[in-house]
């Protein structure tokens, strides 16, 4: 199965939207939100897009494979132009297949390939990793030594990756606090240091 944490974002942003009373008020909430973020945001807001942008054009390119659509379970981040590909799959040919793919991206200038050798986890496994990184976000948030909304935190299989753009002592701050967090198991660094 192949996601991005953005278009899994929006699914659940429109079904809530839909399902939910008072969807105007709902919708303004959330683009107050996402304007905040964007503002606060180290990067400028052409770079966020081209990020998404690359994201997307990652996602289309294995989707277009159907050994990866079959047998993999990946995850592509985008931040600044360095791509962070995470997940699982049982060969080192689907591997490469996905790294190749990420790598014909011409905005993309690193790659940092997380993909571990291994059978793609069960849903069982995506919904702990998807509360471990709430866990991870909410300790980020309530330490102030850490500027929360420049970290970008990615769960898999119990591995926290984080990226973003922070200071030498910001990005040890944070990666102190995730390991600390009941249920990570390894705590990886992809931040581009200021």
């Amino acid at each position: 199965m192949i996601i991005t944490k953005k278009a899994l974002s929006v699914l659940i942003a429109v079904a809530v939207l839909i399902n939910v009373n008072g969807c105007a008020l709902v919708a303004v909430g959330a683009a107050g939100a996402l304007t905040a973020k964007v503002a606060k945001d180290r990067r400028t807001v052409g770079t966020q897009l081209d990020d998404q942008t690359a994201e997307g054009q990652v996602a289309y390119q294995w989707s277009k494979s159907d050994a990866l659509k079959k047998h993999s379970h990946l995850q592509i981040d985008v931040y600044n132009g360095v791509a962070l590909i995470t997940g699982q799959a049982p060969s080192q040919t689907l591997i490469d297949e996905a790294v190749t793919a990420v790598e014909k991206v011409a905005y993309i200038t690193k790659v940092h390939n997380q993909i571990r050798l291994k059978m793609p986890i069960d849903a069982g496994a995506q919904a702990t990793d998807i509360w471990l990184a709430s866990k991870v976000k909410t300790q980020l948030v309530a330490d102030e030594r850490v500027p929360s909304l420049q970290v970008k935190v990615i769960v898999q299989d119990s591995e926290v990756f984080l990226m973003g753009r922070v200071s030498n002592q910001e990005g040890t701050y944070a990666v102190e606090i995730a390991r600390n967090v009941s249920g990570v198991n390894r705590v990886i660094r992809a931040f581009e240091i200021m």
